[in-house]
């Protein structure tokens, strides 16, 4: 018999939508720390005169700043650690893999720009990995916008449930 990993119970998921809202605006040290954190030096996150002389009123913040929900869900980590947005699908004896993420950046984002981010379960999907594996493949789409309501970014994100062999610990 051939497991399967996409349930009814599951299905059932598609369609969700989760909004989670910043608790306080961008701040200049939260773009300069996360430029610093992630080893880009680019003035236009930090020098205000440079970012000025490139067409934006302030400094800017790194476009994937914006995109990181686990700074704002207020979610407690999970069992791997992690504190960001998931659906809480959990499948017994699987192994759970970032399949890939789809950013499309519509506007920078500076200090004073409090974030939205909309997450909603796009589809789910089941395929048999090459040695024979159910795969489940969890697609989701977040829009995140402005106080106002402006579209800043998009992200399409793909989370991969492997299953394990009986001999795998998980």
């Amino acid at each position: 018999m051939t497991r399967t990993l996409l349930t009814d119970e599951l299905r059932a998921l598609v369609g969700r939508t989760t909004v989670y809202t910043a608790p306080e605006p961008l701040g200049r040290a939260a773009l300069r720390y996360f430029a610093t954190a992630v080893g880009d030096s680019n003035p236009l996150y930090t020098d205000p005169d440079y970012a000025r002389a490139h067409g934006h009123p302030d400094v800017i913040a790194p476009p994937t700043l914006i995109c990181e929900t686990n700074q704002y869900t207020g979610l407690p980590p999970d069992e791997d650690g992690y504190a960001g947005h998931t659906w809480g699908i959990l499948v017994p004896h699987t192994a759970t893999v970032r399949g890939s993420h789809a950013y499309t950046f519509h506007r920078p984002a500076g200090p004073g720009v409090r974030v939205t981010a909309t997450w909603t379960l796009v589809s789910l999907g089941e395929r048999t990995t090459g040695d024979g594996r159910p795969l489940l493949i969890v697609t989701s789409r977040c829009a995140y916008t402005d106080q106002h309501g402006t579209l800043l970014a998009e992200n399409e994100e793909t989370v991969l449930h492997v299953a394990l062999t009986a001999e795998e610990p998980r």
